[in-house]
C-alpha cells in the first residue's frame, strides 16, 4: 500500500503541523501504518522556533494531491548502449520484457529495448537472408544493445503532473515511458496503463475540512479520515470516511485524547510540540476557545514534555507558553506580503469570497507603524485571490483585545459591533479567537 498522509491546512500555523506531526506518530505506534507526517506550506516564525528547540524535523512539504510520474515510476535494472544484446536480454526476462539503455557515462537514457523494438530488429538483422537465418542465438545475442534500442521512447519528468500530459499519453503509441530527473537523468520506467489509472494520494486531514484551506487538487487524492475542531464546510469524498469535529481548543488536544485512549505516551519532544500547538491556539488557555479537555490535555503533555535531560527541562506551562506566543508575535521582523499570507483562511458566504488573516503582537502600539504597508500587503492579497475584500486581525496576547484592518470591505460591515478608529482600524475589545469571536459575527452579517 501507498503511504498515508497527515496534513494540516494551507499556511500552516502551530497546531496544524503538530497535530499532524502527532497523529502520524500514533497511526506508526498505534496500528503500523506507513504515515507521513506532511505540511500543506511554509512553516511560520513561531513554528520554527518551536521546532528547533525541540530539535524536531519539519513535516515533508506537500502543496498537492494530483499524481505525478514518480509515484507510478519502477526503477528497473539497466544496461549500456555498448553492451552486448545478451545483458539486455536477462534483463527482459526479470522486468516482464523492458530493458531500459542508460549512458554510462552521464546516466541519461538512450532508450529502451522491449518485445517490439527486438522484432523490429530481427527484422532489419536477419530478415530474409538465408545466411543470416542460420545464425545460432549466441551471435545475435553479441550484438550491442544500441542496434535493438528503440530511442523514441517518450521521456517525462518524474515531477509533472500526470493530468497536464494525459491527452499527450492518450495519442503516444508506445506502450511505455522513460521517467527522468530534472536533469535528464534515468529514475525508472513506467507503462501508459498505470499513467491512465495512478494511484490516488491518500490523506488524512487535520485542523481544517474545507476545501478551500486543503492542499492543491484534494479532489484527486483518497481521503481517509478529517481531525479537526473547526466548523463544518463542504469537502465531498468518493466513499465513507472517519470524520471527527469536535468542540476543543486546538486539533492537538484531540491528537492528545487519542494518543491516551491507545495507552501509549508521547516523546517529550513530540509532547512539546503538541502542547505548543494547544498552547498557541488558545493563547495559553486565555481564548474563549479554551475548554477543560484543554486544560487536562495541558497538564498531560506537560508531565510527559518537561522532564529531566530534555530540551523543555524546568519549564512549566505559562513560561512555556509565553515563550510560544513571543516567537510567533511582532510585526516589525516579517514583511507585511508574509504577515497577511501566514495565518492565513479563505472562507465563501453570503455572496462574497473573503480572507481573514491573523497576527499576534505584545502590543498593539507597533501596529501604528505598520498601518499603510498593511493595508497595501492585503489589497494585494485580495487582487491575487479575487476575493471581495480581505482582513487582518492583529491581536495583543497580553491584553486579550484585537485591531481590525479591512481593505475593499463591503457596506454591510459597517454594522460590525466594533467602534471604528480615526485610523480607519476597528478596536474588538475582548476578541482573540478568529474561529469563535470574530468570524461567526462576520458570517451573522453576510448570511442575512
Amino acid at each position: 500500500m501507498a503511504p498515508i498522509y497527515v496534513i494540516g491546512h494551507v499556511n500552516p500555523d502551530t497546531d496544524s503541523i503538530a497535530s499532524a506531526t502527532g497523529y502520524a506518530w500514533l497511526l506508526r505506534e498505534r496500528d503500523g501504518d506507513d504515515v507521513i507526517a506532511a505540511r500543506a506550506g511554509a512553516l511560520n516564525p513561531q513554528t520554527t522556533w518551536i521546532l528547533k528547540q525541540l530539535g524536531l524535523e519539519p513535516p515533508v512539504l506537500l502543496t498537492d494531491a494530483s499524481p505525478r510520474f514518480i509515484s507510478i515510476t519502477r526503477r528497473l535494472d539497466t544496461t549500456a548502449p555498448e553492451n552486448p544484446l545478451r545483458d539486455a536480454w536477462a534483463i527482459l526476462n526479470r522486468t516482464g520484457g523492458i530493458a531500459p539503455i542508460v549512458h554510462p557515462e552521464d546516466g541519461s537514457p538512450a532508450g529502451l529495448i522491449t518485445g517490439l523494438s527486438l522484432f523490429d530488429f530481427f527484422t532489419r538483422y536477419v530478415g530474409s537472408h538465408p545466411r543470416r537465418q542460420e545464425m545460432r542465438i549466441a551471435e545475435v545475442l553479441d550484438v550491442a544493445c544500441r542496434e535493438a534500442c528503440d530511442t523514441r521512447v517518450p521521456r517525462f519528468q518524474a515531477n509533472i503532473h500526470i493530468r497536464d500530459v494525459v491527452n499527450r499519453i492518450l495519442r503516444e503509441e508506445h506502450n511505455e515511458f522513460l521517467i527522468v530527473d530534472e536533469k535528464g537523468l534515468y529514475l525508472g520506467v513506467t507503462r501508459q496503463r498505470d499513467a491512465l489509472n495512478p494511484p490516488r494520494l491518500r490523506l488524512i486531514l487535520v485542523d481544517h475540512n474545507e476545501p478551500g484551506q486543503a492542499l492543491g487538487a484534494v479532489e484527486e487524492a483518497e481521503l481517509i479520515e478529517i481531525l479537526d475542531h473547526h466548523r463544518l464546510g463542504n469537502m465531498s469524498t468518493h466513499t465513507p470516511i472517519r470524520f471527527s469535529v469536535d468542540i476543543v481548543g486546538s486539533t492537538s488536544t484531540l491528537v492528545l485524547e487519542r494518543i491516551e485512549e491507545a495507552g501509549l505516551s508521547a516523546p517529550p519532544a513530540l509532547a512539546g510540540l503538541l502542547l505548543a500547538g494547544l498552547l498557541s491556539d488558545t493563547l495559553v488557555m486565555s481564548s474563549p476557545t479554551t475548554t477543560d479537555r484543554d486544560r487536562r490535555a495541558s497538564e498531560r503533555l506537560g508531565r510527559w514534555a518537561f522532564v529531566k535531560n530534555t530540551p523543555l527541562a524546568g519549564e512549566n506551562i505559562q513560561s512555556y507558553g509565553q515563550q510560544v506566543l513571543r516567537a510567533g508575535a511582532g510585526l516589525s521582523t516579517r514583511d507585511p506580503q508574509e504577515i497577511v499570507g501566514t495565518d492565513l483562511k479563505i472562507y465563501d458566504s453570503g455572496g462574497y469570497q473573503f480572507a481573514i488573516s491573523q497576527a499576534e503582537v505584545t502590543d498593539l502600539r507597533q501596529l501604528d507603524d505598520h498601518l499603510e504597508a498593511l493595508k497595501t500587503a492585503l489589497d494585494n492579497l485580495r487582487l491575487s485571490r479575487g476575493l471581495d475584500f480581505t482582513m487582518l486581525m492583529v491581536t495583543d496576547v497580553v491584553d486579550n483585545v484585537s485591531r481590525l484592518i479591512l481593505v475593499n470591505e463591503p457596506p454591510i460591515m459597517d454594522d460590525l459591533p466594533y467602534p471604528r478608529q480615526p485610523d480607519g482600524t476597528r478596536m474588538a475589545t475582548g476578541v482573540v479567537s478568529r474561529k469563535k469571536q470574530l468570524l461567526p459575527t462576520i458570517l451573522g452579517l453576510l448570511e442575512v
